[in-house]
């Protein structure tokens, strides 16, 4: 009864303390990272906003909750000194074994204060590549189009790079045949992409029409020429975007007749080369 009523009430209020302020902290994060974070976008903002107030509530939370254990134990009896001591030439003992997530952590501070991707974002790390699902200081995590989930430590990977901030580009290489009006087909294509971006809903994702790239073709396929398409859309809109864009270019072509190329093997009679 004697330890309820004095060590117990502590132990009870410095449990509410604790839960007040790491929910008045949390609310302060993200008060101050709302205020004082902005990007170019809206859209890029809370992006950032969202990934950054994720990771200082996260610090927060393991800070505040292991300071309060700290003070709990010694109601119990137990002496924190050998602990704290302890830890300490344990964490020295763990230094030179966890230099791996050292480099994870620092890299991970980069990438956050650098923007170079947050959540939501489509990045490719390395040969990995998928929307972002979460970051930390250690680990970024990717789910990519068959929903795998990748966990991948922050300092493992050499190169990212990011598909979707500020502006996406949609761009792909159209073909036709080699007896097709050049000058027409590069008209008609531009044509498709100059409507596209005046209707609904794709004027809303679309920052410049899909127009052919350059004064010509791009290549000489081995069934016929390739003419390269470019134009920009809010991120992630530029596969949709893609998708409809070639939906009306092969009504389009269908419409005037422009052959769309495919595969074709040219059989010589067995006696053309007999002497």
């Amino acid at each position: 009864m004697n330890w309820f009523l004095s060590p117990g009430i502590k132990i009870v209020c410095i449990l509410i303390a604790t839960h007040l302020i790491n929910r008045i902290g949390k609310k302060f994060i993200e008060k101050t990272i709302k205020k004082g974070v902005k990007d170019t976008t809206g859209e890029a903002t809370e992006k950032r906003q969202k990934t950054l107030i994720r990771i200082f509530n996260g610090a927060l939370n393991v800070i505040v909750w292991l300071v309060a254990i700290m003070m709990i134990l010694p109601e119990f009896g137990i002496n924190v000194g050998p602990i704290l001591a302890g830890a300490g030439i344990l964490g020295v003992a763990l230094g030179f074994g966890a230099q791996y997530m050292i480099r994870d952590f620092l890299a991970g501070l980069f990438i956050i204060l650098e923007n170079q991707y947050r959540v939501g974002d489509v990045v490719c790390l390395d040969d990995t590549c998928g929307g972002v699902e979460d970051i930390t200081l250690r680990k970024t995590v990717l789910r990519d189009l068959d929903g795998k989930v990748y966990h991948i430590p922050n300092g493992s990977f050499k190169m990212a790079a990011n598909l979707t901030k500020d502006f996406s580009r949609a761009h792909m290489n159209v073909s036709v045949a080699y007896k097709e009006d050049l000058d027409e087909v590069m008209r008609l294509i531009n044509k498709v992409g100059q409507e596209m971006a005046t209707e609904d809903p794709w004027k809303e994702y679309i920052r410049k029409p899909i127009q052919v790239a350059g004064p010509g073709p791009d290549k000489f396929g081995d069934s016929g020429i390739e003419i390269k398409v470019l134009g920009e859309t809010k991120p992630l809109k530029q596969w949709d975007t893609l998708k409809e864009f070639r939906r009306r270019l092969k009504i389009a072509f269908d419409k005037e007749g422009i052959e769309i190329p495919f595969p074709q093997v040219s059989i010589w009679p067995r006696g053309k080369w007999e002497k």
